[in-house]
């Protein structure tokens, strides 16, 4: 489905002189790397969370991806187009979902923009109508459809924008920040949204987000990339697995404990009675618990891993 190798893009900047002429007639620039050699390959029907912190290279690889942009070197191969072609039937194959990038018409109904694209998407009537109803059900959005869409809220609006983008099915689907700015109950519905459609329609997806819960719940597979290298690219798991030495065991106290009592348990990383918290080796994981069984009244205990947050940190710095 997407085939990338040794893809690069360096952009030129103007680097501001000692004076106004200087600048005008001796202009001088400089050389941004904003990606550096980057391959990979995505096959038909993954789900391949794209993250890295700002600047790290995600928008621009989708918008070469896309053909929105234009790669200095590099093989590039989506859907067995060369993007920038910007070939129509390459086009009517794939959508670039962006968080808080309005596609709607502002006055009218999100209906109306739906009839838009189904024109530019050449939709037949029967499939338009029959993509519109299954979007709108998997989203709970039938009563939004005809409100205009200076009325809705910005979850709602970002429903229809879904439902604007993926009107004429597309096999390969871009999501840059698709939760950005929503509240944690939009957010949810986003995300079971793009689970929901994945499986339905077994479209391959691109997705980027600074929020981990996005990628923990949506992508089994994940692409590291910083200041425009590929870190690592691999399944989830594993990475949690190399890159996390430590758990986050949470007791629910029956009863207040002496500080001392629970500070022989391990390193406490939060006490707010009922609830104490360690972060405890992954290794001393078994003797931990016998000692809290012996020495804590409890209510209830969890064992977790350490935030996907903390463990990418670890891998940006090289840390394990």
């Amino acid at each position: 489905m997407i085939q990338v190798k040794n893809l690069t893009k360096i952009y030129k900047t103007t680097v501001k002189g000692s004076s106004f002429f200087s600048d005008l007639f001796n202009r001088k620039y400089k050389e941004v790397v904003a990606l550096d050699k980057v391959s990979f390959e995505i096959a038909g029907n993954e789900l391949v969370g794209f993250i890295g912190p700002n600047g790290a290279g995600k928008t621009t690889t989708l918008k070469i991806l896309a053909g929105i942009l234009y790669p200095t070197s590099g093989q590039v191969n989506v859907l067995d187009y060369f993007p920038f072609d910007k070939k129509r039937s390459f086009l009517k194959q794939i959508a670039f979902v962006m968080g808080q990038r309005n596609q709607l018409l502002w006055d009218l109904p999100a209906l109306d923009t739906f009839q838009l694209n189904k024109e530019i998407y050449e939709v037949s009537d029967d499939r338009y109508h029959q993509i519109v109803d299954e979007l709108t059900s998997l989203l709970n959005a039938e009563n939004l459809v005809e409100k205009p869409v200076k009325t809705l809220s910005l979850g709602e609006r970002m429903k229809m924008e879904l439902i604007a983008t993926l009107i004429h099915n597309p096999k390969l689907i871009f999501f840059d920040e698709p939760t950005i700015g929503l509240d944690l109950f939009s957010q949810e519905i986003i995300r079971e949204f793009i689970k929901k459609y994945q499986k339905q329609y077994r479209a391959t997806i691109m997705l980027t987000s600074h929020y981990m819960e996005d990628v923990k719940r949506l992508a089994k597979r994940i692409i590291v990339i910083n200041k425009g290298k590929i870190l690592y690219d691999g399944n989830l798991k594993e990475i949690v697995q190399k890159y996390s030495s430590t758990k986050l065991v949470t007791v629910v106290l029956e009863s207040k404990i002496d500080q001392i009592k629970l500070s022989s348990i391990g390193n406490i990383i939060s006490y707010v009675f009922p609830k104490v918290s360690y972060k405890i080796d992954r290794h001393l994981i078994p003797e931990k618990i016998d000692l809290i069984n012996r020495l804590l009244p409890y209510m209830d205990l969890t064992i977790e891993e350490e935030p996907i947050e903390e463990i990418i940190k670890k891998l940006f710095s090289g840390k394990k």
